[in-house]
């Protein structure tokens, strides 16, 4: 079985980590991944999932926003094991050197002089590609700022009947933890995205986290209406009674939450709204929150409300825009390092170190 999430994210608020919730305290052994671009990192990690997966290991894969085809980390949780891409943007560095931690620096096989002869063109292209990011940036914050009015037009007009919302989520909270005591324990929380943005636009893994899921909360409605208000509640209150939760942000605005999961009850909540609809099955409780607003009171904020849905839309696809264009630029970047890495020698280390975390079992092709 296989998970998929992103554990950073391109936001409104510059590059977004989650990395400290990679490895949650079921992991005793780190291996933290380090060189430079085209080196191999997001193959080497590859490669291990898919022999572990091959012996029917359950294996969590996270993904870059950066490059969404790439991972930045593996997890095994039944292992207690997770590979972590410890370069920029989202450094990471050995806590616990040697008893927990181990780098693998895939640059001790690269041809280093060659390297040299290359640092010009390597640093004109780092260069660039940091360059680009920051006007994504940039733009990703002025997305931010109109998806900003579109949500307070809700709230200036009064249209929404919050009070209602509060109830509903009450109800919620009432029947999924009915029968269900509280636990004498602190409750864990794990935050990481469920979705990102990246070069190819907005891109979300809720198949593999949503799907196994046996009971669903889908919440639908337009921005300001009260979907985040009762995610929040419903997490909170899980972590209240002890059981712990996994909260999925929101791509654009990390501050937000879009999801939450409660394993031990089995229980997804599930913002399934544009701009990442999802939709019903048979059996999942849905809200729509829009159902709450009193169009009347919204009919004078139409012109703002548009306004803003249009400017957010230019400055998001403008953030694609350059994302996609860094990503360009940070393939040919990797193109500098390619011919001079020593690719069999990485076979060989990747090898090392499956065969150190792998229990022992039938030999793999």
């Amino acid at each position: 079985m296989e998970r998929h999430v992103f554990p950073g994210g391109n936001t409104a608020l510059g590059f977004y980590s989650f990395y400290d919730y990679v490895a949650g305290p079921e992991i005793s052994r780190i291996y933290i991944i380090k060189g430079g671009p085209g080196v191999g990192k997001s193959s080497f990690m590859r490669s291990i999932a898919a022999k572990l997966s091959a012996r029917g290991i359950p294996v969590e894969l996270h993904h870059c926003s950066a490059d969404n085809h790439s991972l930045d980390g593996v997890v095994a949780p039944s292992l207690g094991v997770a590979l972590i891409d410890g370069t920029a943007p989202h450094v990471l560095d050995p806590r616990h050197p040697g008893a927990v931690d181990t780098i693998v620096h895939l640059g001790d096989f690269w041809d280093e002089p060659a390297m040299r002869a290359e640092r010009e063109a390597i640093l004109a292209a780092t260069r660039e590609v940091g360059r680009l990011f920051r006007r994504a940036y940039g733009y990703l914050a002025a997305a931010k700022t109109f998806h900003d009015q579109w949500e307070a037009a809700y709230c200036d007009s009064e249209a929404v009947d919050y009070a209602a919302l509060n109830r509903v989520a009450e109800a919620l909270g009432n029947d999924l933890f009915a029968g269900r005591p509280s636990l004498a324990r602190q409750a864990r929380e794990r935050h990481l995205f469920a979705s990102a943005i990246t070069p190819d636009g907005l891109r979300h893994h809720f198949a593999s986290l949503f799907a196994p899921v046996s009971r669903r909360v889908i919440l639908s409605g337009p921005p300001g209406t009260g979907k985040t208000t009762i995610v929040r509640y419903l997490a909170d209150l899980a972590a209240f009674r002890g059981y712990d939760v996994e909260v999925f942000h929101d791509a654009l605005d990390p501050s937000r939450i879009d999801h939450a999961l409660i394993p031990a009850l089995d229980v997804a909540v599930i913002n399934g709204a544009e701009p990442h609809p999802y939709p019903a099955q048979p059996g999942d409780r849905t809200v729509d929150t829009g159902e709450f607003v009193t169009e009347s009171r919204l009919a004078p904020f139409r012109g703002e409300l548009e306004t803003a849905r249009v400017f957010y839309d230019e400055a998001f696809a403008a953030a694609v825009d350059h994302l996609h264009r860094a990503k360009e630029v940070h393939d040919e970047l990797e193109r500098h390092y390619v011919p001079h890495m020593d690719f069999a020698a990485i076979e060989g280390k990747q090898q090392e170190v499956l065969d150190r975390i792998l229990p022992p079992g039938p030999a793999l092709a």
